[in-house]
């Protein structure tokens, strides 16, 4: 994966504290956009990525929480079922039109 090259990453967390929860909650919101609750899509590229994940490190609990974090790979179709979070006129699109997230 190139360094200068902007991926999309799903991003999703399970946090026991409630403080902590709306600190990472606060910090990924300021990076990307949230999917369902506790899960956020962020386009990033490979340095800005591993700062985010040294932030949100700093600020879990070891043994308490988990976060997770997904590289999307490109060009893959979404299967999307029930109620969903982005009205169907909304595309998630990353490095250009070529490399767009589409739900069929």
């Amino acid at each position: 994966m190139a360094d200068s090259q902007g991926n999309l990453y799903l991003m999703a967390y399970d946090i026991a504290d409630p403080k902590r929860l709306a600190r990472i909650h606060r910090l990924l919101k300021q990076q990307g956009l949230p999917v369902q609750y506790s899960v956020f899509t962020v386009v990033l590229k490979r340095k800005a990525l591993l700062r985010l994940l040294e932030r949100i490190n700093a600020l879990i609990n070891q043994r308490e929480d988990d976060v997770r974090c997904y590289r999307l790979p490109e060009n893959r179709p979404a299967e999307i079922l029930g109620q969903q979070y982005f009205p169907d006129d909304v595309m998630l699109f990353t490095g250009g039109v070529n490399r767009m997230l589409t739900r069929h």
